[in-house]
């Protein structure tokens, strides 16, 4: 058996753990620069409200309702994601962190040890109890199945939550009630080839050919479909693959156009990807410049330099990623957004090139290594000077919440009378 457990709402849900107040109001959280609706909670949902829409097209109604906005707080965000891992990863033998809200893990082993519906209650109160966090928990026999029952179990009130999916009429009444389009790996684009064909629900999908589904749609829809009948087809990935691209890129709070401001943010961008390859004890052999106007002008530009680079150290990095700038900068437009890309990523073990321009920097290792465990602790504390002081290219954030848990001065005081 498999379970998979998701957070509920969960960027909102994150923002009210220390807003209480805001308990049954609508509360959205805003994309990058504050531009459009990322995220948002049932209230909101009910007011019409829809993830995508740019924040300026609804102002009224976020006014005239009283909707609580905020700006992502990836920092806040990042560590209550660790947090709700960590709960449910301490309860089972093997798990694999599926996105920021979600967990899949595997219960074999333990069949015979626990009561299905009891485990998941249990479960769902720990995570409750350490984070404040609600989420719906799912188990069934398949990853696929999984997904299913954690749907049903956030939409469902009656279940409190929790789904189990060892009994076959049980699932399939399940099932009839999901639209095809709803099912993991499915989406809108394969839902309308299978309505085409008359398959409109889950239990259709479950209950159609698979050799015509293989000819039709390709084996990992085959693969699916099997999942549904209860036919284990997806292992647990509880040792994902290294990444092969590490990419580190923002739209700016407002347009840049002078070519200091612009270094100082390439500067930034490439020290917090070097601290990412860095954490995966990996190498990067090229790095990616690339700087762009916005696409909704008729002169729309994007530039981009690649350079081979053989080091993890940050001030290596960087240097490289300057020489990459002075070859795409081109003065007189307005930037929006740049970012660097990491590629040819490969482990730890180091070769350098004899005739390469990029030697290691005595003591760069060990320097890197405190700068890591330093910010680690408090992002942002330790810094090159080439990443600038006053940051013109930051992130328009003006409804960011404190990050409560990771920075002391954040930290809430209650006062006792």
């Amino acid at each position: 058996m498999f379970l998979h457990s998701d957070a509920n709402a969960f960027y909102c849900s994150v923002e009210q753990v220390f807003r209480p107040d805001l308990t049954g109001k609508p509360v959205i959280v805003a994309t990058n620069n504050d531009g459009a609706i990322a995220a948002l909670n049932c209230e909101a949902k009910a007011l019409g409200l829809k993830r995508g829409q740019p924040i300026f097209e609804v102002r009224d109604l976020i006014e005239q309702r009283n909707v609580t906005v905020f700006s992502s707080n990836y920092t806040l965000y990042a560590d209550f994601s660790t947090r709700f891992h960590s709960i449910v990863g301490a309860c089972v033998p093997r798990h694999e962190v599926y996105s920021v809200d979600e967990i899949f893990a595997s219960l074999h082993g333990m069949t015979h040890l626990i009561d299905y519906q009891e485990f998941g209650r249990e479960l769902r109160q720990s995570v409750l109890q350490q984070t404040s966090l609600t989420c719906g928990v799912g188990i069934a026999p398949t990853k696929t199945l999984c997904k299913c029952a954690t749907a049903a179990a956030k939409k469902y009130r009656k279940t409190q939550g929790v789904v189990v999916l060892d009994d076959p009429q049980r699932r399939d009444r399940l099932l009839a009630l999901m639209d095809v389009s709803d099912v993991w790996g499915i989406g809108k684009r394969l839902a309308s080839r299978l309505q085409a064909v008359g398959i409109n629900t889950a239990l259709d999908l479950a209950n159609a050919d698979t050799r015509f589904i293989r000819r039709y749609l390709g084996v990992t829809v085959e693969r699916t479909v099997r999942e549904l009948r209860g036919e284990p087809c997806f292992a647990l990935d509880d040792n994902p693959p290294s990444r092969q691209q590490i990419v580190v890129s923002r739209s700016f709070g407002e347009k840049i156009l002078h070519f200091e401001d612009m270094r100082q943010a390439i500067c930034a961008f490439t020290s917090r990807a070097g601290e990412k390859l860095r954490r995966n004890k990996s190498y990067a052999s090229a790095i990616t410049v690339f700087i762009q106007n916005s696409r909704h002008n008729p002169h729309s530009a994007y530039f981009s330099a690649l350079r081979t680079l053989p080091l993890p150290a940050t001030q290596d990095l960087i240097n490289t990623a300057r020489k990459a700038l002075d070859l795409i900068w081109t003065p007189g437009i307005q930037y929006t957004k740049a970012g660097v890309m990491l590629s040819d990523i490969g482990d730890g073990r180091e070769q350098l090139d004899l005739f390469s321009e990029n030697k290691p920097g005595k003591n760069s290792k060990a320097l890197m290594q405190l700068m890591d465990a330093v910010n680690e602790k408090q992002r942002g504390l330790l810094f090159l000077a080439g990443e600038g002081i006053q940051r013109r290219y930051k992130m328009k954030q003006q409804w960011l919440s404190p990050c409560y848990t990771t920075q002391w001065k954040d930290l809430p005081v209650a006062w006792l009378k």
